[in-house]
Formats: C-alpha cells, structure tokens, sequence
C-alpha cells in the first residue's frame, strides 16, 4: 500500500506495469477462455462483495506508514529493530474475525510481510520474523486458525517487493535506492520458498494478495503466478505480480463499471493503512456509501483496518463496522450475490441486481427526479425498499421516478427495487444521465502509466468514482471528446477531488469542427474549483478539448461534462 503522504498520486504507481507489459497481460488474458481452476471459488468471492484487509506489524508503535515510513520518518536502523519491542499481548485472533463477521464481511486477507520485509509468520527463510520478536506466536497462524474454525475464508497479502532483504535490487525509502549486489535470482527463490511456506503451513487460502512488483517484469511475473497455481490450483492472485492473473485491484478509489473482469478496491477505514492515534475516521454514510458503489460498479471492497500496538482493532472502527454490519442485516440483499448495473453509476448513485429484480441505490436525488434510460423489458412491480415514497413512470423514452419528502436527514440511500419480466443480469449496462460526453469517445495526451483504468474514457463514463489521471509530473494536459458529431453545446461541468483541482492553475476549453485544424477557445480560467459549472454562449462543435496549460501536478479529472443548452 502506498503512504498517507503519496495518496495525492495515482494510485496503480503500485502496479507498475508498463506498456509492453499490458499488451502481454491482454494477450494472456485473451487466452484464458476456458474455466479456470478457480472459478468456483472467484464466484463465492465475487458474490461475497466486502472483506476485512489488515495491515499490521511492528510500525504500529510508531504510528507511521507500514514499510514506506522505513528511512523516511523513522530511520532505517530504528525501523529495523522495532520488532524487538513489538509486544502486542491483547491481540485475541477470535476477536478480529468475529468484528469482521459483525462488519458483513465475507473473507479477510491479512499482510503476512510487507515492502519493509518483516514476517508476520513463522517462516524458516529468514530471522526476521515475528518469532524473534518479545511476543514470539505466530500472528497469520492464528488468525488462519480462527478463520477455518469461524468459516472465514483466509487470504495472504505478501509484497513482492522486500526493501529489507540484501538480494532485492532497491532499497528504502520507497524503493528509491539501490543496494551494492543485489541477486534477483535470489530473492525470486527466497519468495517462491515463503509462498510455499503460506500456502502449505495456512492454506488452503482463498488469495495470495501480492503487491508493489518493482525490478519484476511480466515473464518473472507470470513464473511466481504459475508456480503459486502448481501448489494451489484454485487459488485467486490479484493483477499485482505484473501479469493480470485473476482480478483488478484499484486502490483507494471505487473502481470503474466494469463487468468483463472481477475487480476489488482497497480502501482504509481511516487515512492510514497502518495504525495511527487519532486517525481521521470515515463517517458510516461514507463507509456504506462506498461499498454500495463498488457492488454497484460490479467490484468488490476490500476495507482495512490497522490495529494498535497491543493487537487490538480500535473500539471505535469496531463500532463503525458494526454500523456497516447493521445496515447489511436490512439491505443486504441489495449487495452480496448481486451484479452491479444495468444502469451505470453516477452521481445519482448507481445499481445493482439479481434474477429480475433492478435495485437502485439513490444516494443523491437529482432537481426534478432520477431520469433513467429505457430497459428492454416491462417493469412489473416497483417498491421502496428503505421506505421513502415515490412516484415512477415507465415510457418508450425511459423510467422517471420522482421521490416524495425524506424520512430521515440521516438516511445513507434510498433503494428502490424494480421487479422486471426477465432476468435484469441480461440486460447490457446502461449510462445514465444527460451529458453530451457520456459513454463517448475521448482521447488524452497522458495517461498515467498508459493504464486503462485511469484512461480518458473514466472522465466520461458518467461515474464520478472513476477518473483520468496523469502521470506525475506532468504540468500540462488535454482531454478531447469527439460528440459524434456537430451538436451544440451550452454548459461545462467538471468534476474534480479537492486536492486534485488545486493543481490546475490555468485552463482552457476549446472547441473544433471536422473540417477544421484550429482549435479556438471559448471559456478560460486560472483556477477551478472541485465542482465547476459554467454556462457557455451556445455553440455547435463535433470535438471539445479541456486543455490544461498549466499544472503544478500531475492534472486529475473524475468527470468532463457537457450539456446542451436550456
């Protein structure tokens, strides 16, 4: 996981999967058009939509960031050796996994090591382990333990990074040294021998959860990947060991609609991934709010928690995921074993369904009512499922519901079930809303990492959740959308994170048509705030181009949005 201080950044730096990588992870996965060893099991997991992510180890009694903290804010050699005070004698495995089952969590994946090396495992391959610690139990055996006698499916994150290890090409902090003779070889053995130690000292595991491949290119990838398949056939490996193995993992976002892959976002409860005093809480509503848009975006969450230096989860994230596990005991059924869609997310909210039931979770109603694309099929029933009334209509043209006064200003969402005459899961994903740019074609000049899920395309799929992103010192960017063809244009609407507007220091929308080269500029600005709204003299355009001209970093957009005029 990346630090506190990094999260500004595109998230996927993690992934670090490079052009030519991706094009022999499409030609991989293209291959894969037979069931896998798995498939019963990634089912299970998709069907499970929320686990328990845990990181946790000896960083905890400094309350700074898990390995990145290492020669950073605690010096390498103090980092090293806190493990030797590290004594967390309340940690009760039991209690976790029933705080998790409490929660509505399915599964959890537990970090076993991490970039700063140390093992959370009795492993024979190396001293540096929570054996030789004063506490001396073996932490993933244990929680493993509890797990299999909880029916708690059990997973392993291991980083494949390991800045501690002498035979691992970079150093702390960060990766952003390296070491004097370093064996990639090596440590490749070293790995692939703990791996066996996992899977076959606390196994069987429902994923091997790895992360941060640096100095590991596609075809070593694929190697660990294959040889990890060889011990468990039916293990699930997410996309970070440079090769896209089972599912996506965005990170510290909600991820993009997408139905053709399994993903799973990690996202921490507070702002840290390991424990920190005083660490700024999620409210419930967020919380909830965020696992809805993963079920609804077809993904799962993975949502952390850090424990503290005695091995305790915080009274209060307890109690907030007790929260989360109250409002699973009522709404459940909207989420686990659903598909998310067929309407696409938006700031509306967004959909999931099963059999022929469509439910809309409201989270934001919009002025007039939620206005919905036309479903190939009749609806036959129609029922608040939180309680708020409403009025629907159902015409050629599409669904248009209109709500009556709130019950409550605390409510998380409105869910509303549509009971349709077929099955909802067959219908093909729908965008929502009135935007010019939804669901149209749209080109950048940066892409971070050339990833596609930060590509051009996440700033006009209509979900406020995904984003473009561009690669890190980048001061200057555009984004083109092509309309299709010659419409006329009379309002801008761009979304943006807080932190990321502030970088935009001057701007330009601009417009061409077919037969033009130039593009001529029709609104301007130095700044622009998170939620910008302009109206624009109505002009007809086939492209538009929000040109960035100056940036302190990296430019970040969730939405490009344009409307026709009133």
């Amino acid at each position: 996981m990346i630090s506190a201080a990094l999260a500004i950044i595109p998230l996927l730096f993690l992934n670090a999967v490079t052009g030519q990588q991706q094009a022999t992870a499409k030609a991989q996965s293209s291959k894969a058009a037979k069931p896998a060893a798995n498939s019963v099991r990634l089912k299970h997991w998709q069907d499970s939509r929320f686990g328990m992510f845990i990181h946790w180890g000896p960083v905890s009694l400094k309350g700074t960031e898990i390995g990145w903290s290492r020669g950073s804010e605690v010096p390498i050699d103090e980092y090293d050796t806190l493990y030797t005070r590290f004594n967390p004698v309340k940690f009760d495995a039991d209690r976790w996994v029933q705080i998790a089952q409490d929660a509505g969590m399915k599964y959890i994946v537990f970090t076993t090591k991490h970039h700063d090396g140390f093992c959370m495992f009795n492993t024979k391959q190396t001293d540096h382990n929570i054996m030789n610690s004063p506490f001396g139990r073996d932490v993933v055996g244990e929680l493993a333990d509890a797990c299999k006698r909880h029916g708690m499916p059990f997973g392993c994150y291991y980083s494949v990074t390991d800045w501690h290890h002498p035979d691992f090409p970079l150093g702390s902090p960060g990766g952003s040294t390296r070491k004097p003779n370093p064996n990639l070889n090596a440590y490749e053995e070293y790995l692939r021998k703990q791996v066996a130690e996992l899977i076959t000292n606390y196994g069987p595991l429902n994923t091997i959860w790895f992360d941060v491949p640096q100095e590991v290119d596609a075809k070593r990838g694929k190697g660990i990947v294959d040889y990890v398949r060889s011990l468990q056939p039916d293990i699930l490996i997410n996309n970070r060991c440079s090769v896209p193995a089972d599912y996506d993992t965005p990170e510290q976002t909600v991820g993009r609609f997408q139905r053709n892959r399994p993903w799973e976002s990690c996202i921490t409860i507070c702002q840290q991934w390991s424990f920190k005093s005083n660490d700024t809480m999620k409210s419930v509503k967020e919380c909830v709010e965020t696992l809805v848009r993963c079920s609804g975006g077809d993904g799962n969450l993975l949502f952390n928690v850090g424990p503290t230096p005695l091995g305790e989860i915080e009274d209060r994230q307890a109690a907030r995921l007790h929260e989360m596990g109250l409002w699973l005991k009522r709404y459940g059924k909207t989420v686990y074993g659903t598909r998310g869609g067929p309407f696409k997310p938006g700031a509306w909210g967004c959909a999931t369904s099963r059999g022929s039931s469509i439910f809309l979770h409201v989270m934001h109603w919009p002025e007039g009512g939620l206005e919905l694309p036309s479903i190939p099929g009749h609806i036959l029933k129609s029922a608040s499922i939180t309680g708020r009334t409403f009025t629907l209509k159902q015409t050629d043209n599409g669904i248009h519901i209109v709500p009556g006064p709130a019950i409550s200003n605390s409510a998380i969402d409105d869910i509303v079930e549509l009971r349709i005459d077929g099955r909802a899961t067959d219908i093909a994903p729908l965008y929502t809303g009135s935007s010019l740019t939804t669901g149209k074609h749209a080109t950048a000049s940066n892409v971070f990492r050339g990833l596609e899920e930060y590509s051009a395309s996440a700033a006009v799929d209509g979900d406020d959740g995904s984003r473009w992103a561009t690669d890190r010192g980048t001061h200057s960017a555009w984004l083109q959308v092509d309309l299709a063809s010659a419409v006329q244009v009379g309002r801008v609407h761009v979304v943006q994170e807080a932190d990321y507007a502030l970088r935009i220091k001057r701007w330009q929308l601009e417009v061409r048509d077919d037969e033009k080269e130039n593009w001529n500029v029709i609104l301007a600005g130095t700044t622009m705030t998170p939620d910008y709204n302009s109206d624009i003299k109505p002009i007809t355009a086939r492209f538009v181009r929000l040109n960035i001209v100056e940036a302190t970093e990296g430019p970040t957009i969730s939405e490009f949005q344009l409307f026709a005029p009133k």
